[in-house]
């Protein structure tokens, strides 16, 4: 049985969708509680998922500058900054499950992703 059964272009579909909800969703959940650098930690990395978007070697993407299995690694760093950036901005309450259900969501998606 395949594990790794999301394709590049499932991925940019992802990705796509997850910079919206990074922009967007702070705004609905009325994040900002403990900081209000959960807010815009949130809405700055959703403006980067589209850029790196952009610039992925994949159908979805305007340039194809950035090899896939690299914007796998960039997808690992965000996923580890989620998860510890409770920590280090001392976020609490939604605001810090925010961001370890997003890590969360992130390691499940490289870890599913099928290289090109």
């Amino acid at each position: 049985m395949k594990l790794r059964f999301i394709t590049p272009t499932l991925h940019g579909v992802a990705d796509y969708s997850a910079g919206l909800g990074l922009v967007v969703a702070p705004f609905l959940l009325n994040l900002g509680e403990s900081s209000s650098m959960a807010i815009w930690f949130s809405f700055f990395t959703g403006l980067a998922v589209f850029a790196a978007s952009l610039l992925t070697d994949y159908k979805l993407s305007a340039y194809r500058l950035i090899p896939f299995q690299g914007h796998l690694a960039i997808d690992l760093v965000v996923a580890v900054t989620f998860m510890v950036a409770p920590f280090v901005f001392g976020f609490s309450g939604i605001d810090a499950i925010y961001y370890w259900f997003n890590a969360t969501v992130v390691f499940l998606v490289v870890s599913l992703s099928a290289s090109k």
